[in-house]
């Protein structure tokens, strides 16, 4: 007769597990609340106290760390020294751990959660019991996670055991999960110490997709989610291809510039760049705003909005090739639109986020750069320093205009206009050659748009350009040693000028 240890903090679907696992011929052993809850569901349970003679003692912190408990998960079953410390001990082998640890993560996420109270949630022997069953898994099956409960039962019942393979496999997914409980706590405790960025930075992230290909087809790449973040990862695609490392990448920043507005907007990117975005009264008309700033560009783009897209929208985007669209949900009618493009790929992320969470994290030769995500948009009130002051629909522009900026690659110059970008320069070793592109670049008048410049300008020439070009005013961060020349630049040409103190290079 085989042994099941079971002893959950996520109970999920761990009734109708053990109930078959019964069925197959295993006698289960359990814990407090898991052995209470399998108790009331009718089914046949031995207390862990029962079993090793020594009860649940220090409110529980001490119950599984025992011998009969430890020897049974690791006695390795070929050696007859270990069968024979087994049969004189009365240790019965465990033949399957089913564990997962007290909820630590959601503890700590918790509004107001005191630091005894996170600690009190460190799980000592669940992660013990796995790292056991893991290390001995060529006799023992670890089960970490209740996805895994239908295809193990399958196995069981069709071929009575599981290959070496899969047992690796389950033991390679144990291993993940422990190292990614202790790397929660130790962030959490230097956090505690006040480490704004950790002395040990332990990344798990779990693979989600294979990728056809990374940026190129020659490159292997695969799609890996940073579990307890809300992201791309958690989007459910209602249609269309697989999902391709561009796309992802294109996903993301479309995402992060949907976020930085309330209103409804719609933000239409092309190789991590955006080439529109507006606001509108509805999705539809802040779709054809940020269409009509560079419709060429937007061809095979990538597009997001912070709304649910409705039929009306759905009928306007269906005239062009898109690639990809991200929202909080798609109406019915909408998808029956959408329907007929098959290989446009609908990505519904619900709930929305507010943020982008986690650290923002970059992979360079021999180690890794970590930063905060860039969330701050102005850190004191802009100042205006030119002799002329933006009017209130300037002011406006400006904020949409900066806004936007954040989110192109540096050199990055946005021109815009109620509320929608009219020219966007990216990318360039020169700023003045970015501000001559977003000029060359705008379909739509640039009379009377505002300038928004993600650095400051060395120079006065690129205020010069934009003056020229019929912008009214400009919101920059300020900070050169030719401050002065390029305010007394833009006073000649009769401009309004903010800085704003923050830099949003994008590099």
């Amino acid at each position: 007769m085989k042994v099941a240890l079971v002893s959950v903090s996520d109970k999920k679907g761990i009734e109708e597990f053990c109930r078959k696992l019964v069925g197959l011929g295993y006698v289960i052993i359990s814990t407090g609340g898991t052995a209470t809850a399998l108790k009331k569901a009718g089914i046949a349970v031995i207390d862990v106290a029962n079993y090793t003679g020594f009860p649940e003692i220090m409110d529980g912190r001490v119950k599984t760390l025992h011998p009969r408990i430890h020897g049974g998960i690791l006695a390795d079953r070929e050696k007859e020294t270990h069968m024979q410390v087994m049969h004189e001990q009365g240790i019965k082998a465990i033949d399957m751990v089913v564990v997962n640890f007290y909820p630590f993560e959601k503890v700590i996420k918790k509004p107001h959660v005191t630091f005894e109270e996170a600690m009190e949630n460190i799980d000592i022997g669940g992660p013990t019991m796995v790292r056991a069953a893991a290390k001995n898994h060529r006799h023992v099956i670890t089960l970490v996670d209740p996805e895994d409960y239908g295809w193990v039962l399958k196995a069981l019942r069709e071929r009575g055991n599981l290959t070496e393979e899969e047992r690796r496999r389950l033991a390679a997914k144990a291993f993940f999960h422990t190292g990614r409980y202790d790397a929660l706590i130790t962030a959490y405790l230097e956090e505690a110490l006040g480490e704004k960025l950790p002395s040990n930075l332990g990344l798990f992230f779990r693979k989600v997709q294979g990728l056809r290909y990374g940026e190129n087809p020659h490159q292997k790449a695969a799609f890996y989610m940073d579990e307890g973040t809300l992201g791309l990862a958690n989007a459910r695609q209602l249609q269309g291809k697989k999902l391709s490392y561009n796309n992802l990448l294109d996903l993301h920043s479309v995402l992060a510039l949907a976020l930085e507005f309330d209103d409804p907007v719609a933000v239409i990117a092309k190789h991590n760049n955006p080439c529109g975005v507006a606001v509108g009264e509805t999705p539809a008309q802040a779709y054809a705003r940020a269409l009509e700033c560079d419709p060429a560009s937007a061809y095979g783009g990538i597009v997001a909005f912070n709304r649910e897209v409705d039929r009306e929208t759905a009928q306007e985007m269906v005239r062009i090739f898109t690639e990809a669209i991200l929202a909080p949900g798609f109406s019915e009618d909408a998808r029956e639109v959408f329907a007929t493009k098959a290989n446009l790929r609908l990505l519904e992320l619900s709930p929305w986020p507010n943020k982008i969470e986690g650290w923002d994290l970059r992979r360079v030769a021999g180690g890794l750069l970590v930063q905060e995500p860039n969330t701050l948009l102005f850190g004191d009130e802009p100042r205006v320093v030119t002799e002329k002051e933006p009017t209130e629909e300037q002011r406006r522009d400006l904020t949409f205009a900066w806004r936007v900026v954040k989110h192109v690659k540096s050199n990055a110059i946005v021109l815009a206009k109620g509320n929608q970008t009219v020219g966007i320069g990216a990318g360039q070793m020169s700023r003045v050659d970015s501000v001559k592109i977003a000029i060359t670049k705008a379909k739509i008048p640039i009379q009377g748009s505002v300038l928004a410049s993600d650095a400051f300008f060395p120079f006065p020439d690129g205020v010069e350009e934009a003056a020229k070009a019929g912008v009214k005013a400009i919101i920059q961060p300020g900070g050169s040693i030719r401050d002065e020349e390029v305010i007394e630049a833009a006073n000649k040409l009769g401009l309004a000028m903010l800085f704003t103190g923050v830099r949003h290079f994008r590099h």
